[in-house]
């Protein structure tokens, strides 16, 4: 019996993480917007602020950095690179668009990881797998047809969000050896090394304002987003299956959409609503269904 209580409370403390996670997550568009930087600078402190934690958890879990074959650390500086132009694209993104498009075209990463299983087994969808595309191409269509119908720089986020969700995929598709010989801190700290002079660079390219007035929100996003948010989801995917992951995912869009309104008035009518939801519903059937595939 005492060991029944310790599962159950130890799934209770890991879906609290899980849903704890994403709602961090789904906090950062609107801190961006906070951000009296530029959006792009944004995303180059939130990894620059959040960096010597990731090292000091990757260090503190035992996790290595260094003395790793140099097939690992070319494959983790080329996810980094990947990554920090992922950001890039997505915080430019947040600033035009809705928050909820923003948070669901940026997740868009594993509905393009499942497509692109097909691709490399030269095979067609089946079962579940069909029902996953066609929401996530009539949920998409909707959203984008949504936002231009209200300005075309609102399409034009919504479309830097789907780019985002694009390069997110290329990023994990590139970590999958990796993946096996690093931890969960030592990755995200190792890739973020590599990010942070992209995002740096870009910002400047932009002619972005780089340092802050106000330097409040973007250590609030460093915090919530790279060490609690990632923090949290770290510790909850040990513990659940794909399915459980995917449903927790639907936590961000639903707190964006939240934060939209509350904050920014950003009112969704029933359509926006219908987009959502078949959007959000292929992000889980995708988690579930994505093929197993090399890059």
């Amino acid at each position: 019996m005492e060991h029944a209580d310790e599962g159950i409370r130890a799934r209770a403390l890991g879906f609290a993480a899980l849903i704890g996670g994403n709602v961090a997550l789904a906090c950062g568009p609107w801190l961006v917007r906070l951000a009296d930087s530029g959006p792009v600078s944004a995303g180059f402190w939130r990894l620059a602020l959040a960096l010597p934690f990731l090292f000091l958890f990757a260090r503190l879990n035992g996790q290595a950095v260094t003395g790793l074959p140099r097939k690992t650390y070319l494959a983790v500086a080329a996810a980094g690179v990947l990554f920090g132009f992922d950001i890039a694209s997505w915080h430019v993104g947040i600033g035009d668009t809705r928050l909820a498009n923003a948070v669901l075209f940026g997740n868009s990463g594993s509905i393009i990881l499942m497509v692109w299983g097909f691709v490399m087994l030269r095979r067609l969808p089946a079962g579940r797998e069909w029902p996953a595309i066609v929401a996530a191409i009539t949920g998409a269509a909707i959203l984008l047809g949504r936002s231009l119908e209200l300005s075309t720089a609102n399409l034009i986020g919504d479309l830097f969000c789907l780019l985002a969700g694009i390069l997110y995929a290329g990023y994990l598709l590139i970590l999958q050896d990796a993946r096996k010989q690093l931890g969960s801190w030592s990755l995200l700290a190792l890739a973020g090394l590599a990010s942070t002079p992209v995002l740096l660079g870009v910002a400047l390219l932009r002619g972005e304002p780089v340092w802050p007035t106000d330097w409040t929100p973007l250590l609030v996003l460093a915090f919530s987003s790279q060490i609690v948010g990632q923090g949290l989801l770290v510790y909850a995917l040990r513990l659940f299956p794909p399915l459980v992951i995917g449903i927790g995912l639907l936590t961000q869009p639903a707190v964006a959409a939240l934060v939209g309104w509350w904050v920014f008035d950003e009112l969704l009518v029933p359509l926006d609503l219908l987009g959502i939801v078949l959007v959000a519903s292929a992000l889980v059937l995708a988690k579930v269904v994505t093929p197993r595939v090399r890059a």
